[in-house]
């Protein structure tokens, strides 16, 4: 499992974009999660799935809403990550209003989470393999903070917890 003082792996996540920039073209673009994270301060929050009750209602629009207070803490990026494909969690952010905030990562093929070692077996309920909730804090590629969920949970990788961790 990774560990604060570890590198963040090499690993492929796939963002949606869906107005074409100058090197950034429209659909799901692989992002090297290692390599985007080199030089900033990211505050990465990962969560079992788009759309579900816990990560809709209070997860995302926590990070969301105190997007300001992370900034002004030197927070470079904030990255949303699931085992979704970039199509849904472009859909989720967009209707959740991350905009410009939060990052809508996919990991669909639960790369990341394997890498991390932080992976959730929701087979029995029709779920599959998924990542693990969690926040962490990444500085130029090393992680300096990890808060891990126990099963069920949601209390240590709120915002506002990390928020106060920074």
């Amino acid at each position: 499992m990774i560990e604060v003082g570890h590198r963040l792996p090499a690993t492929t996540l796939y963002e949606y974009v869906e107005i074409a920039t100058e090197g950034c073209a429209v659909g799901p673009n692989p992002i090297d999660a290692s390599k985007e994270a080199a030089g900033k301060t990211v505050l990465l929050f990962a969560l079992p799935g788009a759309f579900t009750p816990t990560c809709s209602a209070q997860h995302l629009p926590g990070y969301i809403a105190q997007w300001d207070a992370l900034k002004a803490k030197g927070v470079d990026e904030i990255w949303c990550v699931s085992v979704n494909d970039a199509f849904v969690m472009h859909a989720w952010g967009k209707s959740a209003g991350a905009d410009d905030k939060v990052r809508m990562l996919a990991d669909g093929s639960a790369e990341l989470a394997k890498a991390l070692g932080l992976t959730l077996d929701l087979t029995a309920r029709g779920m599959g393999l998924r990542s693990a909730r969690f926040a962490m804090v990444v500085r130029d590629g090393v992680v300096s903070d990890l808060q891990l969920e126990a099963p069920g949970k949601f209390e240590v990788s709120r915002a506002e917890n990390m928020l106060a961790r920074l």
